[in-house]
């Protein structure tokens, strides 16, 4: 999910009318924060039926509201939505069986989303940018096109897609987004990039 989609402001206001049982004011809550939920599953849509999960999460929600007692930081009940919302997604391919690497891949990019959902808007690094661009320059051949072809689609089309565009297997294709992030996260250490600070 991408920083303009975040909530341009802390979705808790109504929280202790929604722990009273308030409706109305759950539905308030529930009008911005249902796209940040969508957005954070986006990366399970070829495998998880997505409308089903954000119903799920928005219903355990509703139930869960109550007893939550928010952490001191903005938007506590939405990250606690998009968490749900992610354990929901993943336990639905955990009972399919599928192969541990792809729940993994899958994992990883909602863990990704969830991350990023939030995050303040912040000026453009120039300086960032460029390594970034030159760490992408250095990826080895697959996993640099795999990253590409995921970077240039912004998340919008389904993994499936992006690797029959790229003649390779799902898998394989999940393998080399995973070795791409591990590479490029190496190199942006080497050039000094604090990847803890630009993340949090």
């Amino acid at each position: 999910m991408t920083a303009d989609r975040a909530p341009a402001l802390d979705l808790d206001q109504p929280l202790p009318r929604i722990a009273a049982g308030d409706q109305a004011a759950f539905a308030e809550w529930m009008r911005g924060a249902e796209p940040c939920i969508r957005d954070s599953l986006r990366s399970f849509a070829a495998t998880v039926d997505v409308e089903a999960a954000v119903q799920e999460t928005l219903l355990r929600v509703w139930q869960v509201a109550p007893r939550f007692v928010p952490d001191g930081r903005e938007n506590g009940l939405l990250r606690l939505a998009i968490r749900i919302g992610r354990n929901f997604a993943i336990s639905q391919l955990r009972r399919r069986r599928l192969e541990p690497a792809l729940i993994e891949a899958l994992e990883a990019d909602a863990q990704a989303a969830e991350d990023s959902a939030l995050a303040p808007a912040r000026a453009s690094d120039p300086l960032l940018r460029r390594r970034i661009a030159e760490c992408l320059r250095r990826l080895p051949r697959q996993p640099g096109r795999a990253l590409a072809a995921r970077l240039d689609r912004g998340g919008f089309e389904p993994d499936e897609t992006l690797a029959a565009g790229l003649r390779m297997r799902r898998n394989t294709f999940l393998q080399n987004i995973t070795r791409a992030r591990k590479l490029l996260a190496a190199c942006l250490e080497r050039h000094g990039v604090d990847l803890a600070m630009e993340l949090g």
